[in-house]
């Protein structure tokens, strides 16, 4: 496994990142596109009977090692326009990887199609990233999630986390408005629902303002959120908006409404698999306008390729990816629905991280950690300390996978793999709403869901 060949970097975000990569074994005689393939998702030669050889083994280390070195190597030359030697090296790290095989090869295989594409595009000075509609038209983004949901905690941590938030932030209020930035199918909203219809004080009412890529898929998410909304007998409104955060700040009117004993929060569970925003600055000067009662947001705890060179994305990348991919193989995940989850989702941002990321080649600056825009447009942070780390903490330990951790860390909560830093969950307010303020300038809710000392 790759997390036992280079340094581990610690949880604590303030550590350097350590240059981690990829092991290796069998051959890739096709290896599938991680994200654009049109062929079906069945694999007619993988064999999930087959376990690969023992990670640890000295064949794999000795296999992983050059493999690293050979990544490495081809970003090294990618970094100075020395397209050429990149191309060089791809052949043998193709024949050493494979999407089926240990973590290492799996990790190595998505990352060298990524650096082959990166390579095309250079020669073709196209930097677009992965279009939109490609991506969830199809039914594979969706089921891609889906598997993912089952076959690691992640998904369930942003959903657990931010709910019980959201719940403790509304406590005096008998109407709720959602604006999901990117809600996708709204997997998490049910979970809230359930909280809600079993409070003291009934709901009045529920609106969700979805927003999202594909105008098909919001009307499903919605048509499925109603249902299940109405068997709890919550009353319950959904408005889809198709397009990216910036494109519809321009237009207010989704938004203008305000009643009073209606509370607006925000969600944003992030990713790398396509734009979200258009603009991050934009859109956090948007999230600003919108006065939410609370902001909840789920990060990858990744650099989204704003800041340095390409060099240093790459190893970065390479280092983060590596600790998610032993995550879903050791973790428990396996076989086919394991190769759909890393197909479908996480080779579509490696990809879109190598081949596409930085400000030189694209033109947009992009925020490399959220917590300190926020603060920079007027948000300061709510603490998830108490009742949402004791359901994170609940998840857990209710899952059957051993290998994952969970740190609090200033009001935040940063769910880990052997100690290396997946996701991180925060919550925010505007600076000037209701609420006093710890000395660290961290709000904490109290019991009865208002912002205390």
């Amino acid at each position: 496994m790759l997390q036992s060949l280079l340094p581990q970097s610690p949880i604590n975000p303030t550590a350097t990142s350590s240059s981690e990569a990829a092991p290796v074994t069998s051959k890739r005689s096709s290896s599938p596109s991680s994200s654009d393939d049109p062929r079906p998702l069945k694999h007619p030669n993988l064999d999930i009977s087959t376990a690969p050889p023992a990670a640890d083994s000295p064949e794999i280390e000795s296999r992983g090692l050059r493999l690293l070195s050979l990544l490495l190597q081809c970003a090294e030359s990618v970094a100075v326009d020395n397209l050429s030697d990149a191309l060089t090296l791809l052949p043998e790290i193709t024949s050493l990887s494979s999407p089926f095989g240990s973590s290492p090869e799996r990790v190595a295989a998505y990352f060298s199609d990524a650096l082959r594409a990166r390579i095309l595009s250079s020669y073709l000075s196209s930097y677009s990233p992965l279009p939109l509609k490609t991506l969830t038209v199809t039914h594979r983004i969706p089921r891609s999630f889906h598997l993912l949901n089952s076959l690691t905690p992640l998904i369930k941590f942003s959903h657990f986390t931010s709910n019980q938030a959201i719940f403790q932030s509304i406590h005096s209020f008998s109407r709720l408005h959602i604006v999901d930035f990117d809600i996708m199918q709204g997997l998490q909203w049910p979970g809230l629902f359930h909280i809600l219809a079993s409070r003291p004080r009934p709901i009045e009412s529920i609106r969700i303002t979805g927003i999202g890529p594909d105008s098909d898929l919001l009307e499903a998410t919605g048509r499925r959120l109603a249902d299940f909304a109405a068997s709890l007998n919550l009353p319950f409104q959904f408005t889809p908006l198709e397009g990216k955060i910036a494109d519809l700040a321009t237009d207010f009117t989704s938004f203008r409404h305000r009643d009073p004993a209606e509370a607006t929060v925000v969600h944003w569970t992030q990713h790398c698999l396509y734009d979200v925003t258009g603009s991050d600055l934009a859109a956090a000067q948007f999230l600003l306008s919108l006065r939410p009662r609370l902001f909840t947001v789920v990060e990858q705890d990744l650099g989204r390729g704003s800041c340095g060179g390409f060099l240093g994305r790459f190893v970065e990348a390479l280092h983060y990816y590596s600790a998610l991919f032993d995550a879903i193989g050791d973790g428990g995940g396996g076989g086919e629905e394991r190769w759909e989850v890393e197909r479908g989702v996480l080779g579509g941002e490696i990809r879109n991280i190598v081949a596409v990321g930085g400000p030189k080649r694209t033109g947009e600056v992009r925020v490399e950690r959220w917590g300190d825009e926020l603060r920079r447009v007027g948000f300061r942070p709510v603490s998830l300390a108490g009742c949402p780390a004791a359901q994170a903490s609940l998840l857990l330990g209710m899952v059957p996978w051993k290998g994952y951790t969970l740190a609090e860390e200033g009001g935040r909560l940063k769910l880990g793999w052997k100690d290396l830093s997946l996701l991180t969950a925060s919550a925010w307010r505007p600076a000037n709403s209701t609420g006093e303020e710890e000395e660290d300038g961290v709000e904490e809710w109290d019991k009865s869901g208002r912002a205390s000392l």
